[in-house]
């Protein structure tokens, strides 16, 4: 008893494994769908770690489509290179359906390149639209504008593969948006005519290396900003105004120095007059020794010394001359 129910697991396992690496059910639903494989093809695909079952359905899809040029060896091919095999056949089929021209070849280099190639079929079919972030522009007239804009592009197959992405189609639109405005004498003009902004850009193919192809370009809000041109003119008047007064303190610094300076001149010239004068009863006592000065032309001397103090004093008003005058006017 206890041997007969060992053979029994044993068969069940021998079976499991059986029907593991011999998908029989699947190859039964490939033949039902009218696709050629055999048993040993689906053995030898678990032999090689390819899911059987992955491969079945996309040639059963891809038969069904009416894609009779997909093979076995090139989806195997493709699955063991990393790629998507359902994600290019359902993008084939897809595309077969709405006439565009993309082949097996072009799907998986696509796709191994890392972008989803069945979106780009779709996005070929349905245009996508695109919001731009705020973009911030000036016109000739100092005033900013604010502007958001709506990209509709379409997928461009052929240019997928090393074509730039979104992110480059938005800074290059934002970018004309920028130019456009800047270019306008007013912002009236830009409010005036928005769809000008929209035409400007077009015209300068900034869809060129990209993978997406720019059906239009339409301005969805505007909004005035601040008065960039007032603000400069107020931070260069601030600029002016400080360096003029730079200036004006260099020169009052360089008065300031230049009075000292005089000032300094001024106590070396009086020093020496005061040394010049200490020097003159030494040079008359000098003279009196060696007979060149004698006691009249000193007497001489003298007498005008006193002369000249009396014409001082009469010339300068005595104080209460000084306070008689002050009463008088008062």
């Amino acid at each position: 008893m206890e041997l007969s129910l060992v053979l029994l697991g044993m068969a069940i396992i021998f079976v499991m494994i059986f029907f593991y690496y011999v998908p029989f059910l699947l190859w039964i639903s490939a033949k039902a769908s009218g696709v050629s494989i055999s048993l040993i093809q689906l053995f030898l695909m678990r032999i090689r770690k390819v899911p059987p079952s992955v491969i079945v359905s996309a040639m059963v899809e891809a038969h069904k489509a009416g894609l009779r040029q997909l093979t076995r060896d090139e989806l195997e091919a493709h699955y063991l290179a990393g790629g998507h095999v359902e994600r290019v056949v359902h993008a084939l089929v897809s595309s077969s359906k709405a006439n565009i021209e993309l082949s097996f070849q072009m799907a998986t280099a696509i796709d191994l390149a890392g972008r989803d190639v069945f979106e780009a079929v779709q996005m070929s079919v349905n245009p996508k639209v695109i919001d731009t972030p705020l973009v911030a522009a000036v016109a000739k007239n100092g005033i900013q504008l604010l502007v958001k804009a709506r990209i509709t592009v379409r997928a461009n197959i052929q240019r997928l593969v090393g074509g730039a992405g979104e992110e480059t189609v938005i800074a290059r639109v934002g970018e004309g948006i920028i130019a456009s405005i800047g270019a306008s004498e007013t912002h009236k003009d830009v409010l005036e005519n928005p769809d000008a902004i929209s035409k400007v850009v077009l015209k300068k193919g900034l869809d060129a290396g990209t993978a997406f192809e720019i059906l239009s370009i339409d301005i969805a809000d505007i909004d005035i900003g601040k008065n960039i041109g007032a603000e400069l003119q107020m931070d260069q008047a601030q600029a002016d105004k400080n360096i003029a007064q730079a200036r004006a303190e260099e020169r009052r610094a360089m008065a300031v120095a230049l009075e000292q300076e005089m000032k300094a001149k001024a106590q070396e010239a009086r020093a020496k007059v005061i040394e010049a004068e200490a020097q003159v009863p030494q040079a008359m006592a000098d003279a009196f020794r060696s007979g060149n000065l004698g006691v009249m032309d000193y007497l001489k001397v003298k007498n005008i010394e006193a002369d000249t103090s009396m014409r001082d004093a009469i010339a300068k008003p005595s104080k209460g001359q000084q306070d008689t005058g002050k009463v008088t006017k008062e």
